[in-house]
């Protein structure tokens, strides 16, 4: 279970959601004083507050929003007017707060995917990092999200990107992820946005993080590792025999 609330610490949510830790904290991601990885495991914790700050400035602004809001909304005409006047101020600072927020979401996706890259490298000190964890322990952190790309979700979610016009976005409400298509279908799978949170951090997706996450999204499009992957995952479904399970690469 993760330990950490979306709506109030949506940073640290996200990097035990993407890398199934216990908690945010070095000594977790990093087990040791090693380079580089202890250096990528401070980026993604220092990334994660930075993420939090801006959350909180945001819930502030929108709070001030809705004070002014308020005598408009039991019809006071005076007050009205002075809120009006001081909404052409919060106005802008909340979106300028939402655009530092976004800003910071995309910084840590960055920072995830960095340390994931690390995380499976095959240089010595990653393996002098991961001998020091003792005999016979995990190479890597235990993953409490291999359920968004177990089966075919993976493959369902590299063939729907491939097709196009595939955004993630978030609810600047509420923060909560989801995904969009431009060209939707109604037999098209769903695709869970924790999915291709996995695959982005995995190098399989790009996530255009140049656009803004709210709107219109952020456009998804396959990496040149994701193009060979999707190639051989399909090799693999269509290799195998009727009631053969997919071979997963996760």
């Amino acid at each position: 279970m993760n330990p950490y609330d979306a709506d109030t610490h949506p940073g640290p949510n996200l990097v035990v959601e993407v890398l199934g830790v216990g908690d945010v904290s070095v000594h977790a991601l990093a087990h040791g004083p090693e380079e580089p990885l202890h250096q990528a495991a401070t980026r993604v914790i220092e990334a994660a507050a930075a993420l939090d700050e801006r959350h909180e400035s945001v819930l502030d602004a929108v709070q001030r929003a809705q004070r002014l809001l308020e005598g408009t909304g039991r019809g006071e005409a005076d007050r009205a007017q002075v809120s009006y006047a001081l909404l052409q101020t919060a106005l802008p600072d909340l979106g300028d707060g939402l655009a530092q927020q976004d800003r910071a979401y995309s910084q840590l996706v960055e920072s995830l995917s960095a340390y994931r890259r690390l995380l499976s490298s095959p240089e010595p000190a990653q393996h002098a990092s991961n001998k020091s964890h003792g005999p016979g322990q995990e190479t890597r952190p235990h993953r409490d999200d291999d359920w968004a790309v177990a089966g075919e979700r993976g493959l369902v979610a590299l063939e729907v990107v491939a097709a196009g016009g595939v955004r993630f976005r978030r609810n600047a409400i509420g923060e909560d992820p989801y995904i969009s298509r431009e060209r939707a279908q109604w037999q098209d799978p769903a695709v869970v946005p924790q999915t291709v949170q996995r695959l982005v951090a995995d190098g399989l997706l790009h996530q255009d993080i140049t656009e803004n996450v709210y709107r219109p999204g952020q456009l998804l499009s396959l990496t040149a590792q994701g193009e060979a992957d999707l190639r051989h995952r399909t090799s693999n479904r269509h290799d195998r025999q009727p009631g053969e399970p997919m071979r997963s690469e996760h």
